[in-house]
């Protein structure tokens, strides 16, 4: 990556770091509150769910504002958000207004993750995609690592309300380095040209490419499968942690690092080898797949580390395929739009794993639910790897013909 692009990377770090902190703060907090997984398992749902829903929205807008301006305003309400949230439980007190504020700040989040995904093609237009976005996930991966890390120490010797604040910051600084790469890349990006017609068309465009793209739909298939691993490991990994195996906030911590360690390792492997994309989406698949497996079954302080780390290192290679799989399938001119749509139908899995577990787990459940849950992602995949060998073979034959 070209020395003019630092800035921009270290936005993307900046900026994911603050969103982790509040990431680990609201199970967390929530759970040693109420002391119930299935509060946490609650609290994940509101917090993700709005996140979710908005893509579509974004993804038009994108099309029609210029990325750039949406993504410096992304992280500058989200640090007016920090600050008002703090402000607010000063005035009222209640558990809820971490949750509210971490509920509008993903929200903002999703607002800066699309406009980014328009970005990067456009600024990298010279690169080699695959590699663009392993750096794009390093930097992200970064902020994964430190995020639980800064989160803890912070918790150590501050109120979570004056840590949320500390997070309203660094939204701030994320949005003054991306300010500092504008002027210093010479990167300009102008209003998209008006778009014609009603307001739903470009969710109906969206949509008519899912349905009639070739491999979209798979490709959306096996992202929603994935997301129903990752959503239950987001939403009970404190409880599983630090209540089943009784482990301490540190300890957490620590597992949350390591995983996010082993992610920064495999995504430099990517970065600097050009392995296939298929076999980084079925090696990705299989072991986030056997991790839910493994970190459900095992009652041993040592086994749910070891599935939490699969699946939790394994989680941004198979997005760096999913993601590579959709930029080479939807048009350019089209690719706002339909991401965002792409984006919710994919993520739409995460808060339904959450409200799985508020509703029907317990302590002594949660396990259970896990492994059902990896259960179903592993037969979503058999299920579209056989439908795509079908139709290839059906191509084939009517080729032969």
């Amino acid at each position: 990556m070209r020395v003019n692009h630092q800035a921009f990377f270290c936005s993307l770090f900046v900026a994911r770091l603050a969103d982790q902190v509040l990431l680990f703060l609201v199970p967390l907090v929530v759970f040693q509150t109420t002391h119930q997984v299935s509060w946490s398992g609650l609290a994940f749902f509101i917090e993700t769910l709005p996140r979710y829903l908005v893509f579509p929205f974004f993804g038009a807008l994108c099309d029609r504002i210029s990325p750039l301006k949406l993504m410096r305003v992304s992280q500058t309400v989200r640090a007016l958000v920090c600050f008002g949230g703090v402000l607010a439980y000063v005035l009222f007190g209640g558990i809820g207004w971490l949750i509210a504020l971490s509920a509008l700040c993903g929200v903002l989040t999703s607002q800066g993750l699309v406009a980014r995904e328009v970005m990067l093609p456009q600024i990298f237009s010279t690169q080699q995609f695959q590699r663009v976005l392993a750096y794009s996930q390093l930097a992200d991966q970064l902020g994964f690592v430190l995020g639980p890390m800064v989160a803890a120490v912070l918790l150590g010797v501050w109120r979570w309300e004056w840590v949320v604040g500390a997070t309203g910051a660094l939204f701030l600084l994320a949005d003054a380095a991306l300010l500092l790469w504008q002027r210093t890349s010479g990167f300009s990006a102008g209003d998209p040209p008006p778009a014609p017609g009603h307001w739903t068309m470009p969710l109906r465009i969206a949509l008519r490419h899912v349905l009639v793209l070739p491999g979209l739909k798979e490709v959306v298939l096996l992202a929603a499968a994935e997301n129903l691993v990752i959503g239950v490991t987001l939403a009970t990994s404190a409880a599983m942690v630090t209540g089943l195996h009784a482990q301490s906030n540190r300890y957490y911590a620590g597992l949350q690092t390591a995983g996010a360690v082993a992610t920064v390792l495999i995504l430099l492997s990517i970065a600097r080898h050009a392995w296939p994309a298929q076999t980084l989406g079925r090696v990705a698949f299989v072991a986030i797949c056997a991790g839910g497996v493994i970190a459900g079954a095992s009652a041993a302080p040592w086994g749910y580390p070891f599935g939490f780390l699969l699946i939790v290192g394994f989680d941004k290679m198979f997005n760096v395929y999913i993601r590579s799989a959709r930029q080479k399938i939807i048009p350019p001119e089209d690719y706002g739009k339909t991401t965002g749509v792409v984006i919710l139908l994919n993520n739409l899995t995460q808060p339904l794993a959450g409200l799985l577990v508020g509703v029907f787990s317990t302590r002594a459940q949660t396990g259970v639910l896990i492994v059902a849950l990896a259960a179903a992602m592993g037969c979503i995949g058999a299920a579209v790897s056989i439908g795509s060998a079908l139709s290839r073979r059906r191509r084939a034959l009517a080729l032969g013909e």
